[in-house]
């Protein structure tokens, strides 16, 4: 016959063990890969972000954009847009990539005096050193969280050769870890998409090199609501600069689909190569 202690004993040793088995029930349950309601990291929680990762998501595309004036039709917010759904695109081809949210304050040009698209209001900016800190800075917490290549896409001339230099630094400084810092040229590269127009019988002057045929088409494939035609032909015969490089008038959502899959085509290749590529 058990005494009153011996019985307390059995009793608190069996609410431990009950305990016990909960706790390793719920780490079971928090380490188990949950259904990702999505890649984007600013979508999911960490608990997500951590099961991604320790399941093989151990690549992640930064994607950078930037707020410029891209003439009287179409929004500031083009570069992010545009890259957000590139990025995205390239992601679900890659397999196994998640995406960073976008960074939308790059490298713009001089302040004062303002130069480039600096002049026409709307446009912000930031010096190539923050530039360079900001990428530097989540590239660090990438690493931090266990991730080993760290795509830098970016949809604006001004972010590539920062880029560049990050990327090289950073790689070479964690060679010895196995990290990885990408910098993806091919996705700003537009020469085949020129080289496409140019055979379908658009011409060069046509198709400008801002704001133009190119930016209006895919901006219109992506976001449709951000571009509005009709401005761009009242200020047509402006005599000031409308901030535009082209004509733009021909673009259609159709073909900017086209063109913009063949960034999304063109990066998912070399982001192939190099995850293929032993790491040096």
């Amino acid at each position: 016959m058990l005494t009153p202690i011996r019985k307390l004993t059995r009793v608190w040793l069996a609410i431990g063990a009950a305990a016990l088995v909960g706790v390793i029930a719920t780490t079971l349950l928090i380490r188990a890969e949950p259904v990702f309601r999505s890649i984007a990291i600013d979508e999911m929680t960490w608990v997500e972000v951590r099961a991604a990762r320790d399941s093989g998501y151990t690549t992640v595309i930064v994607p950078t954009g930037g707020l410029e004036q891209n003439g009287p039709h179409m929004a500031i917010g083009k570069h992010d847009y545009l890259v957000r759904e590139a990025a995205n695109r390239i992601a679900q081809n890659l397999g196994k990539t998640l995406v960073a949210p976008v960074v939308s304050f790059v490298p713009q040009g001089g302040f004062d005096p303002p130069e480039g698209h600096l002049r026409f209001p709307g446009t912000i900016g930031v010096t190539e050193q923050v530039f360079d800190g900001l990428l530097d800075g989540i590239a660090r917490s990438l690493k931090a969280g266990g991730f080993k290549t760290i795509c830098l896409i970016g949809d604006h001339g001004g972010n590539q050769a920062v880029q560049k230099a990050v990327a090289e630094r950073l790689s070479r400084e964690w060679v010895k870890e196995g990290v990885r810092v990408v910098h993806v040229a091919s996705y700003y590269d537009d020469s085949q998409q020129i080289a496409r127009l140019l055979k379908e019988g658009y011409t060069r002057e046509a198709i400008g090199q801002h704001a133009g045929l190119i930016d209006t088409a895919e901006l219109m494939s992506v976001r449709p609501s951000a571009v509005d035609l009709d401005r761009y032909r009242e200020t047509f015969f402006l005599l000031q600069s409308s901030g535009v490089s082209g004509d733009p008038s021909a673009a259609t959502g159709e073909l900017g689909a086209r063109l913009l899959q063949m960034r999304v085509e063109a990066a998912t290749s070399e982001i192939k190569a190099i995850l293929a590529a032993p790491s040096r």
